[in-house]
């Protein structure tokens, strides 16, 4: 029996250069990273990620792209889903347009952003000048007020760029294409159908995105949300200008950053430990989103079997 030709190389090459390729990209600059963290000692690695500019930071930057990838959740829904069930003039261009932050550079996004939401900018200025203001909430410490009192403190911001809402403002603007991306598919092949049997047996609008969409789209959005948040995590192009060089701000990216500068506190193993942290922090929350992803899934499954 002659072998059946293969357009691609047999079973062993590929897996070979894939895992090459993998181990040079991923595998060996992350064990690079613990390696050099590892010069620190468990003492010390603990007293670089519970000092209070590394933890006020890392709570910022958790705080914001958490925010940051929920908007995206809602507005990349709505918008996956005008595109994808209904046809209009231009839907090519804004098709096209959700993209955009894919391939621009984000120092350009960063510099774009900041230049609208200033305080002199065009959208900046406009909220200024109707009394725009927000609350964001900072974390002082079960001590903070004295023992029982409240560990959260809200500060009020009155702009957007230099201050918390300019940040998550960034972070979605990088993260919105992940979630449309992977919830548009989705909708494109929902069988419409279903839907209408749905109204067709009195059911309300409501309760057919509740028991019909939903689930149908629910491992889609919680992919998107996981990604979007990824994203935000390690943002810092266009986080860096619109953030600005302040406490209050201060993302994690930029602790690196400052640590591995000359005349500044820390050094490159104390920034190594920052970007470990980080990096337990990404996969931790992927690898919740992933299993609340396939519980979703199976649940479906077995609604759909039953």
């Amino acid at each position: 029996m002659s072998r059946r030709a293969r357009v691609l190389p047999g079973f062993s090459l590929s897996l070979g250069v894939a895992v090459l390729y993998l181990s040079l990209v991923v595998l060996l600059p992350l064990s690079a990273l613990f390696l050099k963290t590892a010069e620190l000692g468990w003492e010390r690695f603990l007293g670089v990620i519970t000092s209070g500019w590394v933890a006020s930071a890392v709570r910022f930057t958790l705080g914001a792209s958490l925010v940051a990838a929920l908007l995206n959740v809602v507005v990349g829904l709505l918008i996956a889903w005008v595109l994808g069930r209904y046809t209009f003039p231009c839907s090519r261009l804004i098709d096209a347009v959700i993209d955009l932050p894919f391939a621009l550079p984000t120092a350009v996004a960063g510099i774009a952003l900041s230049t609208l939401y200033a305080e002199n900018g065009l959208l900046g200025g406009a909220l200024a000048g109707v009394g725009f203001r927000y609350p964001w909430p900072a974390w002082r410490g079960f001590a903070h007020g004295g023992w029982g009192g409240w560990p959260i403190e809200w500060t009020v911001y009155d702009r957007i760029s230099l201050a918390p809402l300019g940040v998550v403002i960034a972070m979605a603007f990088v993260g919105l294409p992940f979630v449309v991306r992977t919830v548009q598919p989705v909708i494109e092949d929902l069988s419409r159908e279903v839907e209408e049997a749905g109204a067709t047996l009195g059911a309300s609008r409501l309760q057919i995105f509740r028991a019909i969409v939903l689930p149908e789209l629910a491992p889609a959005l919680l992919t998107g949300f996981a990604l979007a948040l990824a994203r935000g995590l390690g943002e810092y192009g266009s986080v860096i200008f619109i953030s600005g060089n302040r406490p209050d701000t201060e993302i994690a990216s930029q602790v690196i950053i400052k640590m591995i500068e000359v005349n500044e506190t820390g050094t490159y193993a104390d920034a190594t430990a920052v970007a470990v942290l980080l990096l337990g922090a990404s996969f931790a929350l992927l690898l919740a989103i992933n299993l609340l992803q396939r519980a979703a899934a199976r649940a479906h499954a077995d609604r759909a079997a039953g």
